[in-house]
């Protein structure tokens, strides 16, 4: 098992309380925590690591890559196993079929202020994540890494739950955060900021998820979840537009 961590505190004793007498080795990867992580990582029997933050897709390779046993369960620690999902994965690990596939999908469910949402595009979320080492890798664009197998894949039953924000305070954090990293990069490849994007990507991607997809059933927890991916987007092309204005005074 592979977890890239910090200052996981609240979150990781739940996660790994969720692996119990799964996994034989379990990896964390800590990029320099400040809290209790590392007592509860190495107190649950964890092989604790320290390194600082590399990029997403970066740190998570170097966590995969860190693992030893022949099958490597990714998961991060706001995230954790129900038990048919973990009676699903040991199956697979007992099996061990060298003919079968080397990587599994595994159903995410998202816990929002208080509630699982069933729509927004956030149910099915299927993420690959158990995977037969050495036929995967990490990859795309931080802060939005995937795992990728030479293989073929397959899903398993269950579901990996997931509480991405403890609370709104978090979730606008986080937001600051991630836009700082989206708009530089993108303006590294020579991406540029529009007045457009700005007023039609923001409705398009609330207008999706609150309508197509049924955000509305969700309740006011979908039409908070819709509004703040709305301005998630809007502060993307913004800080774009900043970086673009700068180059050019």
């Amino acid at each position: 098992m592979a977890i890239t961590t910090l200052n996981e505190e609240q979150n990781l004793p739940r996660c790994l309380a969720s692996l119990e007498g799964l996994a034989d080795q379990i990896i964390v990867l800590d990029s320099l925590s400040t809290d209790g992580t590392r007592q509860i990582a190495e107190d649950a029997g964890a092989e604790f690591h320290s390194q600082a933050f590399l990029g997403h897709v970066r740190q998570k390779q170097m966590a995969l890559e860190l693992a030893r046993c022949d099958w490597v369960l990714n998961i991060d620690a706001d995230e954790w196993l129900d038990d048919p999902l973990r009676q699903a994965i040991a199956q697979v690990l007992a099996a061990d079929a060298d003919d079968g596939p080397v990587g599994y999908g595994l159903n995410r469910r998202n816990l929002y202020l208080g509630a699982w949402i069933d729509h927004c595009g956030w149910s099915p979320q299927w993420r690959l994540r158990l995977v037969r080492r050495g036929a995967a890798r990490w990859a795309g664009e931080d802060p939005h890494d995937r795992l990728e197998v030479q293989g073929s894949e397959a899903r398993l039953s269950g579901r990996l739950n997931h509480q991405p924000y403890r609370d709104l305070a978090d979730h606008f954090a986080r937001i600051g955060r991630y836009t700082d990293t989206m708009a530089a990069d993108r303006f590294e490849r020579g991406e540029r900021g529009s007045v457009a994007r700005l007023i039609f990507r923001p409705a398009g991607r609330f207008l999706r998820m609150y309508l197509l997809q049924r955000g509305l059933l969700d309740g006011w927890r979908g039409l908070v979840l819709c509004s703040v991916a709305a301005f998630y987007v809007f502060l993307k092309y913004a800080k774009l537009m900043e970086l673009s204005q700068r180059q050019e005074t």
